[in-house]
């Protein structure tokens, strides 16, 4: 499928949305409860920010944002002092939750909302607060089709810890994603 920019609209989720989440249909049961419940909420109390991605007037997906910092390994905090910081922590934009609906998977909508992301990581930095990151706890799925752990790398990011079971905490370099 070829996407329409014209009648691609990413904005975020207000009030008047909440019926319009219903239909939403997701193999993740965390991930429609999230949209459906916790979304709206967490906005008003400060926790992340969610974006609804709109496409011909349908819900195709969502993203929430939220702030965070980056603890740095051995191996990054070596590669950071060696580019003269020696900080331990770095600051970050996080990916708390992207989903897309499981109608529309693998037509390129995932990586529209990952590309929102990282501008708005990169606008962040430039002229918000510091930002060096954009990081994401993804979630392995038994399914390969739907580990999205695939996903984040083919855009660049790069596992912080590697660990066999649950979520694998990645990251991407902000900085070096353009260069």
């Amino acid at each position: 499928m070829q996407i329409d920019e014209t009648k691609l609209q990413i904005r975020k989720l207000q009030e008047t949305d909440l019926e319009f989440l219903k239909d939403f249909t997701t193999y993740e049961s965390e991930l429609k409860k999230f949209i459906c419940e916790d979304a709206y909420s967490n906005q008003n109390i400060g926790i992340s920010i969610t974006y609804l991605l709109i496409y011909e007037g349908n819900l195709i997906g969502y993203i929430a944002i939220l702030s965070d910092s980056l603890n740095l390994d051995a191996d990054l905090k070596e590669t950071f002092r060696q580019k003269g910081i020696t900080y331990k922590t770095l600051p970050a934009l996080k990916i708390g939750r992207l989903a897309i609906d499981s109608r529309y998977l693998k037509n390129g909508f995932g990586t529209k909302l990952l590309e929102f992301a990282y501008s708005l990581a990169k606008y962040t930095s430039k002229h918000i607060f510091g930002c060096r990151f954009l990081i994401v706890d993804a979630k392995r799925n038994i399914d390969p089709k739907k580990d999205s752990i695939h996903f984040y790398k083919k855009f660049g990011f790069q596992p912080l810890k590697e660990r066999i079971k649950g979520t694998l905490p990645l990251y991407l370099d902000i900085y070096l994603k353009d260069r």
